[in-house]
């Protein structure tokens, strides 16, 4: 019994912030379609058989399905849930018919229906974020060193305490918070950092240490650290102008990290295992369920980020990979060919697969699935 209820504080919440994300997502995609004119057939949270569900009065199913890892927006004209044209359906169809096709749209109307699914994540991301920086208040430490480190990077590169960093290669740093996250993903590279001392600016050459640390899944990663300590942590709380301006920045941020660490992981700078799948992510959310409602919060803003940047990826079968066909379509002024398109979302499947199941691995090796089995048939 102990068992099922520690089982389900990671699975509820898990469950429950996919979810809010995923629909979110799927509204995008809905909201813009109807305003463009397209009929939409199902609107599903989840995939496989139907759990229970309803239809509204434009005749769309709206249903939640058994399996609660995405969601699909079913318009009509499409043969199947990525949106592949049903050829044979649209030959037959009538005039009345095409005008609520999702195929039969201009190519502007439909990139702006498939864009608007990613787009949706980062508007509510922004909205999180806003929310909290303006009734919690927003981690906002000022850059200033309190104390360094004997023997560390900082050291070395000569920082004292009552430094003011106010920039790492160019970029600029306002809060430590920044600065941590912006090193992390830097491991012993070198980093020029503006630093203010006594009323004068500095260049001083910093280079992290790459070292292990705890991962929130009950294994280690490895990542960049200069040596600094600050003074402790702050939160300032904003007007609601300055929190919309603070979580656009904060959004921006979790995208241009992620593109880092997936620009070093190509460069060989960084290794993939700290990537992590639904496994990972469920145990993520229930570690932080128990700790903060807040935090739950914060980390649904930051997977919604996630989600929204990864379904931009020019990969056949995700929304990027749509956009990527009606660019090509653009261009050639007229659509790829069917069977093009086939093989296209063949690979594109095959890549997310290979993902999901790299990231699988990767949470197996880091949680203590293997040990446990080990112990047991031992």
């Amino acid at each position: 019994m102990e068992f099922v209820t520690n089982l389900a504080s990671y699975i509820v919440p898990f469950v429950v912030v996919l979810t809010i994300i995923v629909f979110v997502h799927e509204l995008g995609h809905y909201w813009v379609a109807r305003r463009c004119g397209v009929r939409v057939e199902v609107f599903s949270i989840g995939f496989g058989p139907e759990l229970f569900g309803w239809n509204d009065r434009n005749g769309t199913r709206w249903k939640i399905s058994a399996i609660p890892l995405g969601g699909f927006v079913k318009f009509f004209g499409d043969a199947d849930a990525a949106s592949g044209a049903d050829t044979a359906a649209a030959a037959a169809m009538t005039d009345a018919d095409r005008k609520v096709s999702f195929h039969h749209q201009g190519l502007a109307a439909r990139s702006a229906i498939v864009a608007a699914g990613p787009m949706a994540n980062f508007i509510f991301a922004i909205f999180i974020y806003a929310m909290l920086f303006s009734l919690v208040g927003q981690p906002f430490t000022p850059p200033v060193v309190g104390d360094v480190v004997p023997n560390s990077a900082a050291a070395a590169a000569g920082l004292q305490a009552g430094d003011r960093i106010t920039g790492a290669d160019g970029t600029s740093i306002e809060r430590f918070e920044e600065l941590k996250t912006y090193v992390a993903l830097r491991a012993e590279t070198p980093i020029d950092l503006t630093v203010r001392r006594d009323g004068a600016e500095l260049h001083l050459t910093v280079v992290p240490q790459r070292v292990d640390v705890s991962d929130g899944v009950g294994g280690t990663q490895r990542v960049g650290q200069i040596g600094i300590r600050t003074t402790g942590i702050e939160f300032v709380r904003h007007d609601p102008a300055t929190a919309v301006v603070q979580a656009g920045r904060e959004t921006w941020l979790v995208v241009a990290n992620t593109f880092t660490y997936l620009g070093r992981i190509v460069q060989g700078r960084e290794s993939g295992d700290q990537l992590s799948g639904p496994l990972g992510i469920a145990k993520i959310s229930g570690d932080v369920a128990k700790a903060s409602w807040l935090g739950l919060v914060q980390l649904m803003a930051t997977l919604s980020v996630a989600i929204g940047l990864i379904n931009l990826f020019p990969v056949p079968m995700l929304d990027g990979g749509h956009l990527l066909f009606y660019g090509i379509e653009g261009l050639r002024g007229r659509p790829l060919g069917e069977r093009a398109q086939e093989y296209g979302f063949r690979i594109g499947f095959a890549l997310v697969m290979s993902l999901f199941l790299f990231a699988t691995w990767n949470d197996l090796n880091r949680l203590p699935v293997f040990g446990f089995l080990t112990n047991l048939f031992s």
